[in-house]
C-alpha cells in the first residue's frame, strides 16, 4: 500500500510539474488576426542581417546587404539600437570594435558620431532604421517582411520599443518584432497587442560569449519568461532547438518556431519540414515558392 501511495504521489507530482511547465512557456492564445499575419510572414525566407558577406562590399546590416536581400525576394532579420540622442540605428553589437574597428558603445554615441564610422573596412556606414525600411518599401514587386530584433541596453526597453513602433507605423513594410529581452515583449503585450512578437533564446550555458548570468540563463533558456512575454513565436538557436522548453512551447503548445542561424540547405529544409522558419546565412536558398 505504501509503495502505491508513493508511486501515486510521484505521478501526481510529475503531472503537476508538467502542467506548471506548460503554463509558464505557453505562447499567446486567441488574438484575432495574429494567425493570419503569421501565415503571411512564414511565406518568406529571411536573410540574417541582410544578404551579406563581411568579405565583400555588402557586409552585415548594411544598406547594400538589405538591397541585395530585397532584390532577391528575401525578408531580412536586422538589429535595432537606440543612440544617445534617441535615434534608431541598425547594427548587431552594442560594442563597435568588431564591426567598425573602434572602441565605443552605440547607445553612448550620437547618430552623427556613428555616421562617421564604416562597417568591416568597406564604404558602407551604419544605417538608420528608417533607411532600411525605405529600402524594402521602395523595391520592386511585393514587399517581403522584416524580422526586427530590438537590442536593449540597460533599462531602455520601453523607450527603444516605443520609438521602433513609431518608425514602423510610418512605413508600409510588413514585419514582426523579436527580442532576447522579455521586457520588450511585455511592453508590446500591453501596448501593441496587434504586433506579432517573438521571444529570442538559446542554451546560454553553451554560449561561450554569453554575458547572461547562470541563473538568468537557465530561466531564459528554458523559456520560463514566456509567462510574462506570451510570445507568438519562439526564435531559438538552431543548434539548441531540441531543448525541452522549445519542444513544449512549439510542438505541444503550438508556437511557431524560428531558428537562427541556419547555415546549410539541409538545416533550412529540416526546420521548414516542421512548418518553421529559418533565418539563413552563407548561402542562397531562393525564395519560397508561392502555394498553388
Amino acid at each position: 500500500m505504501k509503495k502505491r501511495q508513493i508511486l501515486g504521489a510521484t505521478m501526481l507530482g510529475a503531472a503537476g510539474f508538467g502542467v506548471l511547465a506548460c503554463a509558464l512557456v505557453a505562447p499567446r492564445r486567441g488574438h484575432e488576426g495574429i494567425s493570419a499575419r503569421w501565415r503571411e510572414l512564414s511565406r518568406f525566407r529571411y536573410a540574417h542581417r541582410g544578404l551579406h558577406d563581411n568579405r565583400t562590399p555588402a557586409p552585415e546590416n548594411s544598406l547594400a546587404a538589405f538591397r541585395l536581400a530585397r532584390e532577391w525576394g528575401y525578408g531580412s532579420e536586422l538589429d535595432v539600437h537606440l543612440t544617445a540622442d534617441d535615434q534608431l540605428v541598425v547594427i548587431h553589437d552594442s560594442k563597435l570594435r568588431r564591426a567598425c574597428g573602434v572602441e565605443g558603445v552605440v547607445e553612448e554615441m550620437t547618430l552623427a558620431q556613428l555616421q562617421d564610422l564604416r562597417l568591416f573596412g568597406t564604404r558602407q556606414g551604419i544605417p538608420t532604421f528608417e533607411q532600411v525600411l525605405e529600402v524594402y518599401e521602395g523595391g520592386a514587386g511585393p514587399c517581403p517582411p522584416l524580422v526586427v530584433e530590438l537590442k536593449t541596453h540597460g533599462n531602455n526597453y520601453a523607450q527603444l520599443t516605443e520609438a521602433a513602433m513609431a518608425m514602423l507605423d510610418a512605413h508600409q513594410v510588413p514585419y514582426c518584432v523579436e527580442s532576447f529581452d522579455p521586457r520588450v515583449l511585455w511592453w508590446l503585450r500591453h501596448n501593441r497587442p496587434e504586433v506579432v512578437r517573438g521571444q529570442l533564446s538559446e542554451n546560454f550555458l553553451l554560449d561561450k560569449d554569453s554575458q547572461v548570468s547562470a541563473v538568468r540563463g537557465l530561466l531564459h533558456g528554458a523559456l520560463l519568461f514566456n509567462v510574462f512575454a506570451r510570445p507568438d513565436f519562439v526564435a531559438y538557436n538552431h543548434l539548441h532547438k531540441d531543448r525541452l522548453g522549445v519542444r513544449l512551447a512549439c510542438e505541444l503548445l503550438g508556437a511557431p518556431l524560428v531558428t537562427w542561424t541556419v547555415k546549410t540547405p539541409e538545416q533550412l529544409a529540416e526546420v521548414e519540414a516542421v512548418g518553421g522558419v529559418g533565418i539563413f546565412e552563407g548561402f542562397e536558398p531562393g525564395p519560397l515558392k508561392a502555394e498553388g
